[in-house]
């Protein structure tokens, strides 16, 4: 072996972390806080939260963030110690690393920050929770803004296009 780069294992991969339920983020934080490069995609999301529809940030792969690591110069020791981690995703014993490919792809989708997903998908059946249709079900056509929505409604036999607040709405 003439140089450090000839070694099998030197050009740094990416691995894929399980994480402990909930705590991807906690996970993250604590390995990037001991110098690891940590990938962890996430999006934004609508949920209803107390019944009012707010902006909430999840991960992508929910349990699941990958990290960069190196077989020869990197130390693996700390990471299953870390807070939020319950293991590095293995094949037999040999940890399995991720086509970077991959990585490189979910690094260029908008889902980074950027793109806004709906609570509701277009065709979904919801419930009105207030206002002068309460309790009727509905079918979820579109947004129409941040705050309001556009639903299907059999109104006296006939299908009618309402636009009401998105709050107002619950998937059944």
């Amino acid at each position: 072996m003439d140089s450090f780069n000839d070694l099998e294992g030197a050009t740094p991969s990416w691995y894929v972390i399980q994480c402990k339920g909930g705590e991807s983020f906690r996970a993250a934080e604590h390995l990037t806080n001991q110098g690891y490069e940590v990938f962890h995609p996430v999006l934004k999301i609508k949920r209803k939260r107390q019944g009012k529809l707010t902006m909430v940030t999840e991960p992508l792969f929910p349990y699941y963030l990958f990290i960069l690591l190196d077989q020869v110069a990197s130390d693996w020791r700390p990471i299953r110690s870390t807070r939020g981690v319950l293991r590095l995703l293995t094949f037999g014993n040999k940890p399995v690393a991720t086509p970077s490919a991959l990585i490189d792809t979910l690094h260029a989708q908008p889902h980074q920050q950027d793109e806004i997903h709906t609570y509701f998908s277009a065709g979904e059946k919801v419930t009105i929770t207030d206002g002068p249709f309460k309790d009727l079900e509905a079918i979820f056509t579109r947004c129409k803004g941040e705050e309001r929505a556009i639903v299907l409604l059999n109104v006296l036999n006939r299908p009618q296009h309402l636009d009401i607040p998105l709050e107002t709405l619950s998937k059944l």
